[in-house]
């Protein structure tokens, strides 16, 4: 039962130094929930991929957007609103992104639509870190 606890403990000691960790955390479990509505809206009640596709990023979004605020960035000085503005933004930037690729990988490549998902969440994931780290919640690493 130590070494469960003393590995338990190492754990969330790394989470909470590396807010690229807590970033790969949210926006892995944000991941996986869109892809989880993305398989139910298009697979099983034969919702357009495109439009399957926004609901879940739109959902996905708002859990992220939660999570990030209070445990990726720790972002308590800013106002929320500002903030949640400034995420549209960006997640609007990211879903114009992530149709985009959804459209090439699928319809020109013809890549299956979940693996297309999983490609197109990966790139925007990559450039999302970065606003939401830079300019959304304004990190500083001192936060921690």
């Amino acid at each position: 039962m130590n070494t469960i606890k003393k590995i338990w403990s190492l754990g969330w000691g790394l989470l909470d130094k590396y807010v690229v960790l807590r970033y790969l955390v949210v926006g892995g479990s944000a991941g996986i929930i869109d892809l989880l509505i993305l398989y139910g809206l298009n697979d099983l009640l034969h919702i357009h991929y495109l439009i399957a596709a926004v609901i879940a990023f739109l959902v996905a979004f708002l859990i992220s957007f939660t999570f990030h605020k209070i445990w990726t960035f720790k972002s308590f000085g800013e106002r929320t609103e500002k903030q949640v503005m400034m995420y549209i933004v960006s997640s609007g930037f990211g879903l114009t992104l992530n149709t985009l690729f959804m459209y090439i990988l699928v319809d020109h490549l013809n890549i299956d639509v979940i693996l297309s998902q999983i490609i197109a969440g990966l790139l925007v994931a990559c450039v999302s870190f970065f606003v939401s780290r830079n300019i959304v919640f304004k990190y500083e690493h001192n936060h921690q």
